[in-house]
């Protein structure tokens, strides 16, 4: 992986993150998420 597709996927990883970290708390339960899983999800991380 060169350095500009692993800056794109910082990017997108990092706005995913901020996507999700806009959503209530009520938004985030109703998808079977917490605010601690945020980071994981925008990453790919499965639970």
């Amino acid at each position: 992986m060169n350095i500009i597709s692993k800056a794109r996927s910082w990017m997108k990883t990092r706005q995913t993150a901020q996507q999700l970290a806009n959503l209530s708390n009520e938004t985030l339960a109703d998808i079977g998420l917490t605010r601690f899983d945020i980071d994981n999800v925008a990453r790919g991380i499965r639970r």
